[in-house]
């Protein structure tokens, strides 16, 4: 029996850090679907076509090294722009999301678009200077050389371009709960999640 736990919000708010760990509390599969997006993204700073690098994404593209740089990730939301680039990995996001024995996919259309009959929505979001501490932490301890406030620049133009965008603007499903983990710990926000699927899947059974 299909479960899918569909878990959207904008960058560094810790929806890769909660969906992941639901993946293993359940013991599900899990998709961090920015990474298409990232490998699309990279393809295209490499001179390929977006569409044609969508179409031809390959799950080891999806274990580059340099997907986590703010330059792949500014041009992720450029390509996530295109609706022939969306249309092309949406039935392959699918097909994961309602395998037997349930999933967990992260991203920013997945509640909305991808998995609109998801069991679980969430909306996971944290205020932008929370979002910029918790990238810069990140993206320093890899030896990237920034400031917190160009972090902060790269994550506020990717909000508003994901947000303006035609196709699957980012923004919350009608019945997702949202979950603010700005003065939240980890270990907290991981609770607060899993007790909202569990409470879910008591309802299911």
């Amino acid at each position: 029996m299909a479960f899918t736990i569909a878990i959207d919000g904008p960058a560094a708010a810790g929806k890769g850090t909660i969906s992941k760990a639901l993946a293993v509390h359940f013991g599900f599969p899990h998709m961090d679907t920015g990474l298409l997006y990232r490998a699309t993204g990279l393809q295209t700073l490499n001179g390929a076509d977006p569409v044609v690098a969508a179409q031809g994404l390959d799950p080891q593209d999806l274990e580059a090294d340099d997907l986590r740089t703010s330059e792949v990730a500014q041009a992720a939301s450029r390509v996530a722009a295109i609706p022939e680039v969306r249309q092309a990995l949406i039935d392959f996001q699918r097909a994961f999301a309602r395998r037997d024995g349930g999933a967990v996919l992260d991203g920013r259309d997945i509640g909305t678009v991808i998995c609109p009959e998801a069991e679980v929505k969430l909306f996971v979001t944290a205020n932008d200077d929370v979002r910029a501490r918790r990238r810069f932490q990140e993206l320093t301890s890899k030896g990237h050389d920034l400031t917190q406030e160009d972090v902060l620049a790269d994550l506020q133009a990717r909000d508003a371009r994901d947000s303006a965008r035609a196709t699957a603007p980012l923004k919350p499903a009608e019945d997702a709960t949202v979950l603010d983990t700005s003065e939240m710990s980890i270990a907290d926000a991981i609770e607060a999640a899993a007790k909202i699927a569990r409470a879910r899947m008591a309802q299911g059974s």
